[in-house]
Formats: C-alpha cells, sequence, structure tokens
C-alpha cells in the first residue's frame, strides 16, 4: 500500500519522524484497513501490532477509534495508546476520530484533563486537542481555559496545541476569550502564537485582527 511520492510529501508535514519510519501509505487506506481490522479481529491485530513505523502506530489508533465495546475497555485501549503518540500527525487523527466524548461526555472529561497538567510534549498536545474537538461549548468554555492557562512547556507540540484550542474558543466565544487573554498568564511564546492563530482564522475580520495584534508581548 506505499506510495514513495506521498512518503516524500510525509517526511516534509512529520520531521521528526526518521524517513525510514515512514512508509508513505495514505490516511484512506489505513482507515478502510482498520474498520476492517477493527470489525473481524481486533484482538489478534492488537497481539502482534509493532511500533516500529509511523503507519504502524496510526493504525493501531484508528482500530482503536474503531472499535464497539464496553466503555471501560476502550478507555484501557486509548490509555495505553497515548504513550505511544510521538508526533502531531497521529496525535490529532487519533482525536479527531475517538468519538468517546460525544458518548461519555463527563467521564471522558474527566479522563482528558489529567492530560494538560502534564509536562510530557505528546500529553499535553493530546489534551489540548480533545479539548478543541468536543469541548468547545458554553458549559465547558472557563475551566477549559483555566487548564490551558496553566500549561507550562517549552515544547513546540505542545505550545502549538494550547495556540490552537484557545483560538478556536475565540473563534465561537470571542468576548469571552478577550477577556481571558488581557489576564492570561501564559508563556510569551505561547501567548503570541494564540494570537497568531486568531489573526490568521478567517473568522476573525480586520477590525479584531488590529485588537489582536495590539496584544502582542
Amino acid at each position: 500500500m506505499a506510495d514513495d511520492h506521498y512518503k516524500i510529501f510525509s517526511c516534509k508535514l512529520i520531521p521528526n519522524i526518521p524517513p525510514e519510519r515512514i512508509l508513505g501509505v495514505r490516511l484512506p487506506d489505513l482507515r478502510k484497513l482498520a474498520q476492517r481490522i477493527a470489525g473481524e479481529d481486533p484482538e489478534s491485530f492488537f497481539a502482534g501490532a509493532g511500533d516500529e513505523t509511523f503507519e504502524e502506530k496510526m493504525l493501531q489508533g484508528m482500530v482503536i477509534c474503531y472499535l464497539d465495546g464496553p466503555f471501560n475497555e476502550k478507555l484501557a485501549l486509548v490509555e495505553k495508546f497515548i504513550y505511544k503518540i510521538d508526533n502531531w500527525s497521529i496525535c490529532d487523527s487519533f482525536c479527531a476520530g475517538l468519538k468517546l466524548p460525544l458518548k461519555y461526555p463527563g467521564e471522558m472529561w474527566d479522563f482528558i484533563t489529567p492530560y494538560l497538567q502534564d509536562q510530557r510534549e505528546y500529553f499535553i498536545r493530546f489534551g489540548s486537542v480533545m479539548l478543541l474537538s468536543y469541548y468547545v461549548d458554553e458549559t465547558h468554555l472557563h475551566a477549559a481555559l483555566s487548564l490551558l492557562d496553566q500549561v507550562r512547556s517549552r515544547d513546540y507540540y505542545a505550545r502549538t496545541g494550547v495556540a490552537w484550542a484557545i483560538s478556536e474558543y475565540f473563534s465561537h466565544f470571542p468576548e469571552e476569550t478577550m477577556r481571558y487573554l488581557h489576564e492570561s498568564s501564559l508563556d510569551d511564546q505561547t501567548f503570541n502564537k494564540v494570537l497568531q492563530k486568531i489573526i490568521e482564522s478567517r473568522f476573525t475580520d480586520a477590525k479584531m485582527r488590529e485588537e489582536i495584534h495590539a496584544l502582542q508581548r
């Protein structure tokens, strides 16, 4: 299923993964395979699954997302898989496919939030992307901004995850998020990345861009 041209493209997008660990399999092809595995014999798949390549890890995450079954059993697989995440692509794809918060919003909120209080780059990234994917609503707005504001990391993909999440809250709740930005205790780099993402958003008008730009540190 590998495509040499797609491998070159993928290597440019995920520079922290050595090229020899990227096969170049397109994500739609992986999703089809994951659906088949989840419906046939996922137990045997997980028993023999390897972590040598980007695609093998991505496939494991996709199979977890497609699995049916008891909540606690699936959550145990999720928790184990998070330790394997070592790049933004696997993290973000896994979060997008993991629909558990739609069915178990309270339980998943309690599961997700500790990852934002961790120091590991992709734990923070996971928590941030799960918030922006499933919890951009009035109920979770203030708690989410508070959690994101407390993140302290020098890791690039942790910071960009936090910035992306806050910018998503801004796009839906501009007044409340603007008040937060005036009081934010984020480090300067993360704060300015938030502003950059808001400015670049197609939902931000010219007047708001000027106001946001004036907040730069």
